[in-house]
């Protein structure tokens, strides 16, 4: 026998990285120059937000997420903070609302207005004010509506419920207590039941969100954690730091274990922080380090040895943080699989970069997007609150189908007729569907004239007075041409399920 090398198969082997052209980047933003380690950059599939510098105070860009090009020197902010902003969070269920922390000990809610900020926002939604020192790291529940965490330099992590519908909530609705120096980084698992967060002190915890009981500890003083991530699918926890021989290191833990990490896996020498991104729909985890240009990516396993380096995408242009787009806003029909937005500093600028599966054809990959977390809250806040934990809803990326329902005509794949119905010999059943037939195509085009008629109406608002309120009339009806476009595209999802459903009557067997 003939030894041949075992080589690992995967479908993301030949993943790469597509940075945008300089038209389809944001130039010109003055992006702040705070020394803290955190991303500064939040991202939804309407909005791009971004923190900057400001005179008297703190402040963060909010732009459409078409506004690529040129940013214009007085576009508007969100300034509201009396002190730096630290960190900015989108909701995950609503693209309007979004959460700040600051220097200035306070957590701001915000929403924005539908069409973007077209002039400065100053007055905040909601007030979180309970923190004695600044609050550097924010994170929103994964599947409850309206439940905030917010660390701070006073070593305490607090949990607000915005749903109260008070404007100034000064106390939150629990506190967990247990580290003992700043808090560095939290992520939650898939439901939100565990946090895990790493500290100053050299330890990471995993903690019972609604109890705030630590279930886990780690003491491994040959690692420091600098920001955690919870991989929730593969039941574990990774680490992204320092060796006791100052090499950038990454770690894998068992959630149930902390004492002996799973695997250890050291870098280089480098000493920027690593910036950790992990995508439980394609078992990818991404590392990015601050300060440089490059992103290494791997593929992760719940077997030995767990971790299985792929490739890196290089860049010469150094990152200070980054944004993440979140799944339902990726490009399907180029099989992008990720998407990054680079701060680079150095240029003023943000540069998306796009993680593509290369595939011959064009059609839909249902092997790279099974089904996926969506913008629906699993439950509400009260309920979080009394004990309960969900997974969230997931959705399909699939193009006009954002979540599979079977077919009200069939059961399994037998003919199956709703209570009450009369079964009709073929003759019937053949004119029936002919009508049945012409009813939808009629109704059908009249549809698509609506489609063409109903659009944006510019008489609905003013005439533009400024370039600004011209380039946010342009993007209203760039969005807008883009949701009739989806919604053509459902029609005609629509129509072919019709014309299946026709086929089954016409051709399935009568019974008597």
């Amino acid at each position: 026998m003939s030894w041949r090398p075992l080589y690992r198969s995967s479908k993301f082997r030949h993943v790469y990285g597509k940075p945008a052209t300089k038209e389809n980047c944001y130039d010109g933003i003055p992006i702040t120059k705070s020394v803290q380690d955190n991303y500064f950059c939040s991202v939804n599939p309407k909005f791009i937000a971004v923190v900057t510098e400001c005179a008297g105070g703190g402040a963060f860009y909010v732009i459409p997420i078409g506004q690529t090009g040129k940013i214009d020197p007085l576009q508007p902010k969100v300034c509201g903070h009396r002190g730096n902003v630290l960190d900015i969070k989108w909701s995950p269920f609503d693209d309007y609302i979004i959460a700040s922390s600051s220097e200035d000990s306070t957590v701001k809610i915000w929403e924005i207005p539908k069409y973007g900020v077209l002039k400065s926002i100053t007055n905040s939604k909601f007030d979180l004010q309970s923190h004695s020192r600044r609050v550097g790291l924010i994170e929103w529940h994964p599947t409850a509506e309206d439940i905030l965490f917010s660390a701070g330099y006073d070593y305490r992590v607090m949990i607000w419920n915005l749903n109260s519908g008070e404007r100034l909530i000064q106390n939150p609705v629990k506190i967990l207590d247990c580290h003992k120096d700043v808090i560095l980084s939290m992520s939650f698992n898939t439901d939100g039941s565990r946090l895990v967060t790493s500290c100053k002190d050299k330890k990471m915890r995993i903690i019972d969100s609604h109890t705030g009981k630590v279930l886990q500890e780690s003491n491994s003083k040959s690692h420091r954690t600098n920001k955690v991530l919870y991989l929730g699918n593969l039941k574990m926890v990774m680490s992204a730091g320092f060796s006791k021989w100052n090499n950038r290191q990454i770690t894998l833990w068992d959630q149930d274990d902390l004492s002996v990490p799973l695997r250890e896996e050291d870098l280089d020498g480098s000493l920027g922080v690593l910036f950790p991104f992990y995508d439980p729909d394609t078992y990818m985890l991404y590392l990015a380090g601050k300060g440089e240009g490059n992103i290494r990516y791997y593929e992760l396993s719940s077997e030995k040895p767990y971790l299985h380096f792929l490739m890196d995408f290089r860049s010469i242009l150094p990152q200070k943080g980054m944004g993440v787009m979140p799944k339902r806003g990726l490009d399907v029909s180029i099989c992008e699989v990720f998407r990054f937005y680079k701060l680079v500093t150095i240029k003023s600028l943000i540069e998306p970069v796009s993680m593509i599966v290369p595939r011959r054809s064009e059609s839909y990959q249902d092997d790279i997007y099974p089904m996926t977390a969506g913008a629906q809250p699993a439950m509400t806040a009260q309920e979080w609150l009394n004990g309960v934990n969900k997974d969230p809803i997931f959705i399909s990326l699939k193009p006009g189908c954002n979540s599979p329902q079977p077919s009200p005509l069939r059961k399994g794949n037998e003919q199956w007729h709703p209570p009450g119905h009369i079964k009709k010999d073929q003759e019937t059943v053949n004119a029936f569907s002919e009508k049945w037939e012409q009813r939808n195509t009629e109704k059908i085009q009249e549809q698509k004239r609506s489609l063409i008629t109903n659009g944006y109406d510019l008489s609905d608002c003013p005439a533009p007075k400024t370039e600004n309120e011209l380039l946010q009339m342009f993007y209203r009806q760039q969005e807008e041409i883009r949701r009739l476009r989806e919604l053509l595209a459902q029609k005609e999802v629509r129509v072919k399920q019709l014309e299946l459903e026709i086929k089954n009557i016409r051709f399935s067997p009568i019974s008597y």
